[in-house]
């Protein structure tokens, strides 16, 4: 019963942030799930004694680009471990002028430029989850986790409490007349993994928050600079610091908080979000709570996972 859960938190480790050590008693899970396998095995271990599992989003030898990263294998990987958080770090480029390289921003809103990527558990074949899932994106990010924010603020490390992220395709990066266009709609930092996996956490009913880590001003100032890789890392070292700061402080907190009432208006938004077939061909019904896990897997339990467990190094 949900009032029986405890906290378990997912952390995706976007460029540069994906470091086992911050975990304790960490060891290694190796699973695949009716989506694929993850982008690479799942370590398990503990953050100041909460339980929490950290998946390096690209892969640990960072060799999966946006476009190919299995994002319904990852987040479903983090559901059927028992995640009730999803919190993830984005490298992005900065769109507004206050928004400096090294900032934190902390996004309320996406648009979505994607054009190749899986967006939801539910596309009709036999593996996948049964029905036709319309899910809200009206709040995609959790506002319930503003103790990120809180704990930014105490760090004082400069941050923006809200933002909306234009996500593109990639790898590439944007030109300048993309890159001016997405200011004149008002964006405030740009990316390219944010969705589908927002998407699907809250298809999933998991709360889910990014800590997303400016690197660069794109490509939009008229002084002819540009985004490039090398500017990119040089900053994300820095940036990397402060969000696992952020993490290891906010995370005991998340984990003191009674979240029995978010997590019942989260999975009953996303069950009601599903319309499943009935009756004749292309009839269907109107949306009902169904379970998040169709049932074969909803009675998936740890022992049932048949995953190879290996201490890290």
């Amino acid at each position: 019963m949900t009032e029986s859960r405890k906290v378990k938190i997912g952390i995706i480790g976007g460029s540069g942030l994906d470091d086992p050590d911050i975990l304790a008693d960490r060891k290694e899970l190796v699973c695949s799930n009716s989506y694929g396998d993850p982008s690479d095995c799942l370590i398990e271990g503990k953050i100041k004694d909460v339980d929490c599992i950290l998946l390096a989003r690209h892969g640990r030898k960072h060799d999966i680009m946006p476009s190919d990263i299995n994002y319904r294998a990852n987040i479903f990987a983090l559901k059927e471990q028992g995640c009730t958080h999803v919190i993830v770090t984005n490298a992005c480029g900065s769109l507004k002028e206050e928004i400096k390289p090294g900032d934190i921003i902390f996004p309320d809103q996406f648009i979505d430029r994607t054009t190749k990527r899986h967006s939801t558990f539910y596309d009709g074949k036999d593996t996948s989850l049964k029905g036709v899932c319309h899910i809200p994106m009206h709040t995609p990010f959790c506002h319930d986790t503003t103790i990120l924010i809180e704990t930014a603020k105490e760090l004082k490390i400069a941050f923006h409490e809200s933002g909306t992220i234009v996500v593109i395709e990639g790898p590439r990066f944007s030109t300048k007349a993309e890159s001016n266009l997405f200011r004149s709609w008002d964006c405030d930092i740009i990316g390219m993994t944010s969705v589908p996996e927002v998407v699907l956490a809250n298809e999933l009913g998991l709360c889910y928050a990014t800590i997303a880590m400016a690197t660069d001003y794109d490509c939009w100032r008229d002084d002819g600079s540009c985004v490039c890789v090398a500017d990119v890392m040089a900053t994300m070292k820095g940036n990397a610091a402060k969000a696992t700061h952020i993490l290891l402080k906010a995370i005991p907190a998340i984990a003191k908080k009674d979240w029995t009432d978010i997590w019942n208006k989260h999975e009953a938004c996303a069950k009601s979000a599903v319309m499943l077939p009935v009756g004749p061909k292309n009839t269907v019904r109107a949306p009902v709570c169904q379970p998040l896990m169709q049932p074969k897997d909803l009675e998936v339990s740890h022992s049932d996972l048949s995953l190879n467990e290996t201490e890290s190094n």
